[in-house]
């Protein structure tokens, strides 16, 4: 079973990037072709028949699985990303974090009017980083048909934030 691959393979990392926070770490996940694999494949698999028409990657660890899924569902990968990184003409949100806040941005033209879009990043801790893509996706017109993560901490109840749309985790601490 994929979680409890992924338990033993995700290494926790005390103190980072502040003190009191454990971090999870992918890397290893990435380091291991063969469950690397079965992650893009168990996404894949999720999502193939739910009417995704574009893929939102945040960054910056979202990209990774976020843009394989897209490739394998045949739509486009949008990536949203810190203030000031992108090029073109954006739209900003700002929220907080577990440990802080941030600015996050789009590009004005990313989505389509009424364009089925999927959320992913690699983590769901409080909801926030989430939650600030989704306003994002709305403000520009898009529909937010769910979120899909590699890892979820449920003891923040992040998911509670992300308006009862579809969330899909492959492992939950």
């Amino acid at each position: 079973m994929i979680a409890e691959k992924l338990t033993k393979t995700i290494r926790d990392v005390p103190d980072f990037p502040k003190p009191g926070i454990l971090f999870k770490d992918i890397t290893p996940v990435l380091a291991d072709p063969e469950l690397s694999l079965e992650v893009s494949k168990e996404f894949y698999e999720y999502w193939e028949d739910k009417g995704v028409e574009a893929v939102v990657g945040i960054e910056s660890r979202g990209f990774i699985y976020g843009l394989q899924l897209a490739q394998q569902l045949g739509v486009p990968f949008i990536p949203v990303r810190k203030a000031g990184k992108l090029p073109f003409k954006t739209i900003k949100h700002s929220y907080d974090l577990e440990y802080g806040s941030a600015e996050i941005e789009i590009h004005v033209d990313a989505i389509a009017e009424g364009q089925k879009v999927l959320i992913h990043d690699d983590l769901l801790a409080t909801g926030g980083t989430a939650k600030a893509a989704c306003e994002l996706i709305e403000k520009i017109g898009g529909e937010v048909l769910g979120y899909s993560f590699l890892v979820e901490l449920a003891f923040l109840d992040g998911a509670k934030k992300l308006d009862g749309k579809d969330v899909h985790s492959l492992v939950t601490f």
